[in-house]
C-alpha cells in the first residue's frame, strides 16, 4: 500500500486519483501527423504510472519504440464540475513537467486508450517542482526537453490548439475534477524514440519560474515474456516507426506511397473513358501490349451490373496463426485502417489467397468504405452479410459469400503495399476495372493509352457487327481485310 510519502510521488503534493492525458493538442505535433482535431480527445493514465525526477524507465526485453514526450502538467487544486472556460484556470492550483512515455509496440491492440502502451509503471514521470498556477500566464508556458543534453522540444502554449483552460473547462462537462487530479496536455513535435542509456529531460518554465529539469534514464528491462496466453503480444510495423520516431525519415524508412487524397486519382476524363470502356476491351489492348498475367481471376460482382474504376487501395491478410492474430488482429488493425483511410476514388483491394472459407469483410466495412467516397472493393475471399452489404451500394467483387468471420482463416497483416489478388500483383496507385467479365490491373503510365485504344476498338467492332446483321459474311470482315479497312476509314470520315 502506497501513502503520499511514496517517493513516487515526490513531484505532486500527493497520489493523484486521476491522470488525463491529451491525445493531439499542439499545431505542430498535428502538423507532423498530418491530421488537425477539431475538438480535444483524451485517454487515462494509471496513477501507478507515476514517477519522480530521477527514476529509471525500463524498455521491456525485445521491444524497439519507447518514446517520450515532454509536456506539461496541470495538478487540479479546487473541484471542477461544469465549469465555464472562463473560470476553469482557477481550479488549476499547479503547473510542472511531465513525460508521457509510450511503448509503441503495444499500441495495435489498444490504439486510442493507450492502456498498454502508456500506462506500465514509470511510464509517467512528473515534476520535480510545482509552479504556482497563479503566478504564471497560462498561454506564455514554455516546454522544452533534452535527450543526452542535446535540445529536442522547444514549444510555447502559444503553440496549442486549444488553450490549457478548455482542457479544464471540457472534462469538467463529463466528470469531476478532483484537487489533486493531473491533467497532461499534449506533446509538440520532437517526440521520439530513445534507447536504454539514454537520459531525457523535461522542464516547464515561464518568465524567472521554473519546474526544473525532470530527469529520467531508460534503461533495459528484465528479459521476462509477455504471455500470449492472456494478452496481446508486441508487434511494431513501418506506419508504428514512423509515428514513434516522428517521420518515415527519422526511423530510416523510404519515403512512402501517398495513399488517399494525395496519391495521383484518375481525371475526370480519363475515369469517364474506362466507366464506357469494357473490361474485355482493355484486356486486349493489355495483351497487345505484353501484359497478359493482368486479371483478378475467380472473382464476380455482388451485386449483377456493377462497374468499378478506380485506383489500388491495398489490403493483405496472411493465414491465421493463433498468436499472430492475438498480437495484430484487434484493436486499430490494418483491415480497419485500410477502411478508415480509403480515399475517395480508390478502390480497397484485398489479398486473401484465394480463401473463400471466412469472409473478408461485412456491411459495417462496406458502409465506411462508401461513406469515404470509395469506388469499390475487390477481395479474392468471400464477403461475410452478403445480402447487406450488397444494400450499401458501393461495388463489391469477391469470390462468394461465407458466414465465418475473418478471424477464421485470416490475419489482417498490412496495407499500401504490392499483394497478390486472384493470381495478380496489385500495387497501390494501379487502375482497377471491374464489370460481368471480371475485373482487370492497368499500370497508370498505360491506361490513357489502352483506354483510348479500347474505345476505338469497340468503335470498330461495332461497326463491324452492323455489317455482319446486314447479311455481310465475317470472312474477310473480322478481322477485316485491306477493303473493307478501307471502306471502314470512308464511313468514319463521314462522322
Amino acid at each position: 500500500m502506497t501513502t503520499d510519502t511514496d517517493p513516487r510521488f515526490a513531484g505532486l503534493p500527493g497520489r493523484p486519483g486521476k491522470i488525463i492525458a491529451v491525445h493531439l493538442s499542439y499545431a505542430s505535433r498535428a502538423d507532423q501527423r498530418g491530421r488537425r482535431p477539431a475538438d480535444p480527445s483524451y485517454f487515462f493514465k494509471p496513477s501507478s504510472s507515476v514517477a519522480a525526477s530521477g527514476s529509471v524507465i525500463e524498455r521491456p526485453a525485445g521491444t524497439e519504440l519507447l518514446a517520450f514526450e515532454g509536456e506539461i502538467a496541470l495538478v487540479v487544486g479546487a473541484a471542477a464540475r461544469r465549469v465555464a472556460l472562463a473560470d476553469a484556470w482557477r481550479h488549476v492550483a499547479w503547473v510542472t513537467a511531465a513525460n508521457d512515455f509510450g511503448l509503441y509496440d503495444l499500441r495495435a491492440a489498444d490504439k486510442g486508450s493507450n492502456v498498454r502502451s502508456k500506462g506500465g509503471d514509470g511510464y509517467t514521470p512528473i515534476g520535480p517542482a510545482l509552479i504556482d498556477a497563479r503566478d504564471v500566464d497560462p498561454g506564455a508556458l514554455r516546454l522544452r526537453t533534452w535527450v543526452n543534453g542535446e535540445p529536442v522540444q522547444d514549444d510555447t502554449t502559444a503553440g496549442l490548439i486549444f488553450p490549457l483552460a478548455q482542457f479544464v473547462a471540457d472534462l469538467s462537462q463529463h466528470f469531476t475534477l478532483e484537487p489533486g487530479d493531473v491533467i497532461l496536455t499534449g506533446t509538440p513535435a520532437g517526440s521520439t524514440v530513445v534507447i536504454p542509456g539514454d537520459v531525457v529531460e523535461v522542464e516547464v518554465s515561464a518568465g524567472g519560474v521554473t519546474s526544473g529539469r525532470l530527469v529520467t534514464t531508460v534503461v533495459e528491462g528484465p528479459d521476462v515474456a509477455f504471455d500470449a496466453a492472456v494478452g496481446s503480444l508486441p508487434a511494431v510495423d513501418d506506419t508504428q516507426r514512423a509515428e514513434a520516431w516522428g517521420s518515415r525519415e527519422a526511423a530510416g524508412l523510404p519515403e512512402a506511397q501517398a495513399t488517399g487524397a494525395a496519391r495521383t486519382a484518375l481525371s475526370p476524363e480519363l475515369r469517364a473513358k474506362l466507366e464506357r470502356t469494357p473490361v474485355a476491351g482493355l484486356s486486349q489492348q493489355l495483351r497487345k501490349r505484353g501484359l497478359n498475367n493482368v486479371t483478378i481471376d475467380g472473382v464476380r460482382a455482388l451485386t449483377p451490373g456493377a462497374k468499378i474504376v478506380g485506383t489500388a487501395k491495398t489490403l493483405r491478410f496472411v493465414p491465421n496463426r493463433e498468436d499472430l492474430f492475438a498480437s495484430h488482429g484487434g484493436g486499430f488493425n490494418a483491415q480497419k485502417r485500410a477502411f478508415d483511410g480509403v480515399g475517395e476514388g480508390e478502390v480497397i483491394v484485398i489479398e486473401a489467397r484465394g480463401e473463400t472459407s471466412s469472409g473478408t469483410l461485412g456491411d459495417i466495412l462496406a458502409i465506411r468504405a462508401h461513406a469515404r467516397g470509395a469506388a469499390g472493393i475487390v477481395t479474392d475471399g468471400g464477403v461475410r452479410d452478403a445480402e447487406a452489404v450488397a444494400s450499401v451500394g458501393i461495388p463489391v467483387f469477391s469470390q462468394g459469400a461465407h458466414p465465418a468471420v475473418l478471424g477464421r482463416k485470416h490475419v489482417p497483416w498490412d496495407l499500401d503495399v504490392t499483394i497478390g489478388c486472384g493470381g495478380t500483383t496489385v500495387q497501390p496507385g494501379d487502375v482497377v476495372v471491374g464489370d460481368a467479365d471480371g475485373v482487370i490491373v492497368i499500370p497508370p503510365a498505360l491506361a490513357e493509352e489502352v483506354a483510348d485504344a479500347a474505345l476505338a476498338q469497340e468503335e470498330e467492332d461495332a461497326w463491324i457487327a452492323e455489317q455482319v446483321a446486314a447479311g455481310h459474311p465475317v470472312e474477310g470482315l473480322f478481322p477485316m481485310n485491306d477493303e473493307w479497312k478501307a471502306r471502314y476509314r470512308a464511313w468514319q470520315e463521314t462522322k
